[in-house]
């Protein structure tokens, strides 16, 4: 898929460098539970790419168009911990440092949610992030989204800093 500015595909061998780099900067990880190993990073990578296989879309690695750089990823998740709104089907960013400000979250968001709303065929989709995380919310406000609940997400300890999240939600028009 594409927009004006990104390239959204499927994760190939080069990203997984550039993409464990960026899960280890302590910026861009300040609002999850803390960075991860390459090795954690690529088994991420693994993962999502199974999540394709399983489900035909996921989380597509972004890059820019004009450069070919590799700056993050957007797309859908089926999520499934125990939580009374699940399951469902969040859309999530994550974006290197550098791509930060430049409005390719927002962009690739909007992709991924024409995407979940006529080829997916979803009704409606949810968004969530740590509470103090005002950069996602904005970018969930800015796609629509409405501000639902307030949260502790059941897969961190409760001494976590990042404990509690906030839910958001877009039904298809």
């Amino acid at each position: 898929m594409e927009t004006e500015r990104l390239i959204m595909r499927r994760w190939r061998e080069e990203d997984r460098e550039p993409f464990a780099a960026m899960n280890a900067d302590l910026e861009v990880t300040e609002h999850l539970p803390g960075t991860l190993t390459r090795e954690q990073s690529d088994a991420m990578v693994d993962r999502m790419e199974r999540d394709f296989d399983r489900h035909g879309h996921g989380l597509w690695a972004l890059e820019v168009r004009d450069s070919g750089q590799f700056i993050g990823f957007t797309g859908l998740a089926l999520q499934t911990f125990d939580a009374p709104f699940l399951p469902a089907w969040e859309i999530g960013w994550g974006l290197a440092r550098p791509a930060w400000g430049h409005g390719y979250a927002t962009e690739a968001a909007r992709k991924a949610i024409e995407y979940a709303f006529t080829e997916a065929g979803l009704d409606e989709i949810i968004s969530m992030t740590a509470e103090g995380n005002l950069r996602s919310r904005a970018v969930m406000e800015r796609l629509g989204m409405t501000y639902e609940a307030d949260f502790d997400h059941p897969r961190l300890p409760p001494d976590s800093p990042v404990l509690r999240h906030v839910l958001y939600r877009l039904k298809s028009s």
